[in-house]
């Protein structure tokens, strides 16, 4: 039996970051950054666990990254208290269960600050109605228990809905209660507290913001939503379904009447700006309504296209945020022969890792 516990000073190692990061941002003029520090436990919303089968026991593992060896974890002091007690009522709920328990390789937990929770459970299996029958129960176990879970069974090319595979979010966001719809295997920011960081700090560097906001990579809405109350209105690009329809409800949840969200990516919204295609799906948008003097970008770890950097380089305001500061110093190569960089923050997101996420706002050159 193992526990994960952090073994570095979470103070140490997150003035490193910082310290790495200001080298980074150096050549651009950047200024000090904003640090903001995560819990330094409880802080990740999401995990997911191989299971390991060892005669009649059954535990979550992980494996060292280094070395390769499985490691026992029967707590896990990295995840919300919500997933560690769900790890253990799932191991009670499926050790004894033959059917639940047969071919079962891996679980993934979605949790809330809201207090709910996805449990996804993974098989090399067909999963039939015999699988159901017995997942009804536990789930039905597990909410007699106090539990507000979803209970979703995954194999290849199949996914068994016992209610829905959504949690709804509730973060407290300014002084406001958001509500963010979250949609099993669909990305979600894993560090609520930082996430919230993330929020008022984009909200407070754009209170003065004049026009409208343009958002690539939106996703479920998670910052189109908050920047809302800065901006006329706001037009926000996403390619994925789910993220899109999550998206959607969440805009009538927190009635919200200034967003429209367009399910293309951004180098096709690039393309359409450009007048090169014509979509179907902005039927009905006039584009060229639209005043946009900020964008936003929170692209993935490749960071921009380089045409699409060189469409956000037509706005006068451009708020970046970065989960690889690699990839974001190569686009501020370019960015920064238009634009400077007035603002830069820290979020430390995956604390006890190297991994940094990263916030910037350009403005143009006079």
């Amino acid at each position: 039996m193992q526990n994960i516990l952090p073994t570095e000073d979470y103070e140490n190692q997150l003035m490193e970051k910082a310290h790495c990061l200001k080298g980074m941002m150096a050549p651009f003029s950047a200024p000090e950054p904003e640090v903001f520090r995560s819990p330094a436990s409880h802080y990740r919303m999401r995990a997911e666990f191989r299971i390991w089968h060892e005669e009649d026991d059954l535990y979550h593992i992980m494996f060292d990254q280094q070395t390769k060896q499985r490691i026992r974890v029967d707590q896990f002091p990295v995840a919300s208290q919500l997933i560690n007690s769900m790890m253990q009522a799932i191991i009670a709920g499926v050790k004894n269960n033959l059917v639940l328990r047969h071919k079962l390789f891996q679980v993934d937990y979605l949790s809330t600050r809201s207090n709910k929770i996805i449990v996804s459970l993974l098989y090399h299996k067909k999963l039939g109605d015999e699988w159901r029958e017995h997942a009804i129960s536990l789930r039905n176990q597990l909410k007699a228990e106090g539990f507000d879970v979803q209970l979703i069974g995954r194999a290849s090319k199949t996914k068994v809905t016992l209610d829905h595979d959504y949690i709804d979010e509730e973060l407290p966001v300014a002084g406001r209660t958001m509500i963010y719809r979250q949609v099993e295997n669909s990305f979600t920011q894993p560090n609520a507290s930082i996430n919230i960081h993330m929020l008022e700090w984009a909200i407070n560097i754009t209170k003065d913001a004049k026009g409208d906001l343009l958002e690539l990579y939106c996703g479920n809405g998670n910052f189109s939503l908050a920047l809302a109350q800065n901006f006329e209105r706001v037009l926000a690009t996403e390619i994925a379904k789910p993220s899109v329809a999550a998206a959607q409800f969440n805009i009538k949840a927190n009635q919200i009447d200034n967003v429209q969200i367009i399910r293309m990516s951004a180098e096709e919204f690039t393309q359409a700006m450009n007048g090169e295609r014509e979509f179907n799906r902005l039927q009905g948008i006039n584009l060229k309504s639209y005043q946009c003097e900020t964008i936003f970008v929170d692209p993935p770890r490749s960071g921009l296209d380089e045409e699409t950097v060189k469409m956000v380089q037509g706005y006068p305001r451009i708020l970046y945020i970065s989960c690889n500061p690699e990839t974001l110093c190569q686009n501020l190569e370019t960015l920064t022969q238009t634009h400077q960089v007035s603002k830069l923050a820290l979020f430390d997101q995956f604390p006890y890792t190297h991994h940094m996420e990263c916030g910037v706002l350009l403005e143009r050159r006079d």
